[in-house]
């Protein structure tokens, strides 16, 4: 399917690996020039070479921790005008809310809330005066749906789809579009380290964790990573102009709500 968006230029943070890492491959097999950003240099190279071997796109490589204000800078440098951005970062690591300081909630909100805004204050009016731009945020289902321990993620990105409600109305008229990607369980490094985490408080192995987890899905099993790839390219397609504002889940049907 042609999505019009061949020669595109594309930022995708957080995008070496798991679900920032399936956007930058479906983007670029719709055909995008693509920024990938990680903080890993292995990771980088490996990602880097898969996608240019895969789709013939011109790549950029931008070592930098994009919550921060000399990452952002590095990540526009390497593309200065846009036509679309993925916001994606790590969460928090699962905590009890008892054990969390001020430092680590504050660390919470500008990786999964500040970070994001920022982004788009630098990119929206570009994109608006071109006539052209797409932004996807990669947020959670736990939004809608609470997940003991891990409160600082979900409040932090809560508060990200508030604030962008108005915002993503009042570009739309100018062909730029905001919207919001929910992912639930993905097999990703993110779902394993939780199982993980789960695991050695449990006393069990990871992979009963994972497999109980699976079990309890309506699909029986997690998503997998290119599934929600294509979902971030199609919001970001030429003929995507009318899907406004919307936050969009995507968890094999996990929450139960007809609407």
């Amino acid at each position: 399917m042609d999505l019009g968006i061949k020669g595109r230029k594309a930022i995708i943070c957080a995008s070496t690996r798991g679900l920032g890492k399936a956007c930058a491959v479906a983007l670029a097999e719709a055909g995008c020039e693509v920024v990938i950003n990680g903080r890993d240099p292995a990771a980088m190279a490996e990602a880097a070479k898969e996608i240019r071997h895969r789709h013939g796109v011109v790549v950029h490589e931008v070592i930098a921790d994009v919550s921060t204000r000399e990452g952002q800078r590095a990540l526009l440098a390497a593309c200065p005008e846009p036509d679309i951005l993925v916001n994606n970062n790590g969460g928090p690591p699962p905590e009890d809310f008892r054990d969390l300081d001020r430092d680590q909630m504050m660390a919470g909100v500008i990786g999964n809330m500040i970070t994001p805004i920022e982004l788009i204050q630098s990119v929206v009016d570009g994109m608006a005066e071109r006539g052209f731009g797409r932004i996807v945020n990669i947020t959670s289902t736990t939004v809608y749906q609470p997940v003991e321990r891990l409160e600082l993620s979900s409040a932090a990105r809560a508060g990200l789809q508030a604030f962008l409600g108005s915002v993503s109305r009042s570009v739309a008229a100018r062909n730029v579009t905001i919207n919001n990607l929910l992912p639930g369980t993905f097999y990703t490094d993110r779902s394993r380290a939780m199982a993980s985490e789960v695991a050695s408080r449990t006393e069990r192995s990871v992979e009963e964790v994972v497999a109980e987890r699976a079990s309890t899905r309506i699909t029986k099993r997690f998503g997998r990573p290119e599934e929600f790839g294509a979902a971030c390219a199609f919001l970001c397609a030429a003929t995507s102009g009318y899907i406004v504002g919307q936050s969009i889940r995507i968890d094999g049907g996990t929450y139960a709500s007809s609407f």
